[in-house]
């Protein structure tokens, strides 16, 4: 499903069909994404986003984090994401599969994100 193109900001709409997956906040959603997703979702998700990844940090440092609207925060989401899926496409590979079986039995419930 495409997600419409307002939904991250300008110079970044190749990455608008993985809002829709990807663009989830909290590290325990991002990594339920990454357990649940094929590994084709994940290295085309990883081939795209890293490719964005410096622009789009560089980008979002221009905002307050507190300040982020709707595309920012979605942009925010998505490289949060793509921090998940470099783990299992660049170190764990195809034993991705197996880490995931015992992932599905954790809960993170808390992380540095939550730090205020």
């Amino acid at each position: 499903m495409m997600a419409s193109a307002t939904q991250l900001p300008p110079g970044f709409e190749d990455l608008e069909q993985f809002v829709d997956y990807w663009s989830v906040a909290g590290i325990d959603e991002r990594k339920k994404r990454r357990i649940m997703s094929t590994d084709e979702q994940r290295q085309e998700f990883y081939a795209a986003g890293s490719r964005h990844l410096v622009r789009a940090l560089d980008y979002l440092d221009q905002y307050p984090i507190d300040d982020l609207e709707n595309p920012q925060q979605s942009l925010l989401n998505l490289m949060l994401s793509l921090a998940q899926v470099s783990l299992a496409v660049e170190k764990q590979g195809s034993n991705e599969a197996y880490h995931a079986r015992s992932h599905a039995h954790f809960t993170i419930s808390r992380s540095t994100e939550d730090a205020a």
